[in-house]
């Protein structure tokens, strides 16, 4: 995942899918739009249920020449034929994920909004870090990710940065000069037209 020269979109499955369509509608929003990566991020740890679901969508985004990685869960990645991980605790396993999986495998992680966060992932080999949520919400503690970190992020920092968590197109377009990655689930997923949905956001970074 090169530094690209606008941000590209990385999409973030819904913590439950329906097998019987979900596979379908990401094949529709991939041939709609470019996409860079896909996060398949279940909220189950039962196996038989991620690695269902892993197969299904890798079939969709391979046969597109688009990377699938898949949240925690690094000794699934091998197993199940996908492109790599991404970590929710910050910099913490990214030097061991880093060894186990080889340097041909995407190691992602996910920073929160720490600035400290970030810049340990990135030292011990992440291939990107995010942030995020990027605005005030009621979930979580209310802390979020301030536009000054991404500012000063694409100033200092080379390893490419994803911004995700409660976007709209207010936040796409201020954040469009100062990240790599748009991080996109929720807000296109709980759209009636998931497309439609990801055209109006990608069109704000104009």
């Amino acid at each position: 995942m090169d530094t690209p020269e606008q941000p590209q979109i990385y999409l973030i499955t819904p913590p439950e899918i329906e097998l019987s369509s979900f596979p379908s509608t990401l094949a529709a929003v991939l041939d709609a739009h470019p996409i860079a990566c896909v996060r398949l991020a279940l909220s189950t740890k039962d196996e038989d249920r991620l690695s269902r679901a892993a197969d299904a969508l890798r079939e969709v985004t391979h046969a597109r020449d688009v990377a699938l990685v898949i949240s925690d869960h690094l000794l699934l990645v091998e197993r199940l034929g996908l492109d790599g991980v991404h970590l929710s605790d910050g910099a913490r396993s990214v030097r061991y994920t880093r060894k186990e999986l080889g340097d041909d495998a995407i190691v992602g992680s996910f920073c929160g909004t720490s600035r400290h966060e970030g810049m340990a992932a990135g030292e011990a080999g992440a291939d990107y870090v995010s942030f995020g949520p990027v605005q005030a919400s009621t979930l979580g503690d209310g802390s979020f990710a301030e536009l000054d970190l991404f500012q000063w992020w694409s100033e200092v920092i080379e390893v490419p940065v994803v911004a995700e968590g409660a976007l709209d197109e207010g936040m796409v377009r201020t954040l469009t000069p100062f990240t790599d990655f748009f991080g996109l689930g929720d807000e296109i997923w709980q759209a009636d037209d998931p497309r439609a949905a990801l055209k109006t956001l990608i069109a704000a970074m104009a």
